[in-house]
């Protein structure tokens, strides 16, 4: 067995312990006089200094800038909305997806989440597959014999909805 050490022998280590730089006691401590702030001025009096936000009398930029306040939610999700009157290209029965949407020349891109909006009226019956639906308008596609397919908004989507607070596990 190794040889045991006593409590009387403990001590920090190299360099742990480092003495506290004294201020303004002797121009020898390197810091005496002034004490590192300067020759006279705001800064130099005891308790001196500008509160928090203070820009010496210019308008501060939080008072500068009244739009920029609050935060931006990363997370929000900016749907391409397409209104029912603008489905009048597809034939009964067809697919309408963001897919086809976009081969129409409806939306721009495949990737984008869709709207789907209840302006203008269905009078065939569609298969209508979009990441959202006002209530007018999936009763108007209802209605119309077509069916409502909601698309998920993302991939992690579906384990967001297992994890949605206040179901009990």
């Amino acid at each position: 067995m190794g040889v045991m050490m006593k409590l009387h022998e403990l001590r920090p280590a190299k360099g742990a312990k480092k003495k506290r730089i004294r201020k303004g006691r002797g121009i020898a401590a390197g810091q005496g006089k002034t004490a590192g702030r300067g020759t006279k001025g705001q800064n130099a009096r005891s308790g001196g200094g500008v509160r928090l936000y203070f820009e010496g009398g210019q308008l501060p930029l939080v008072r500068r800038l009244p739009q920029k306040r609050g935060f931006t939610n990363i997370f929000k999700v900016h749907y391409t909305a397409v209104n029912l009157d603008r489905l009048d290209d597809f034939a009964a029965g067809d697919e309408v997806s963001p897919a086809t949407l976009a081969e129409a020349g409806i939306i721009k891109s495949p990737r984008e989440p869709v709207v789907i909006l209840g302006r203008g009226e269905l009078d065939r019956p569609l298969t209508v597959k979009a990441h959202r639906f006002s209530a007018s308008a999936r009763e108007k596609i209802v209605s119309a014999d077509g069916t409502v397919e909601v698309l998920p908004l993302r991939w992690f989507d579906d384990f967001v909805l297992e994890l949605s607070p206040g179901e009990s596990e």
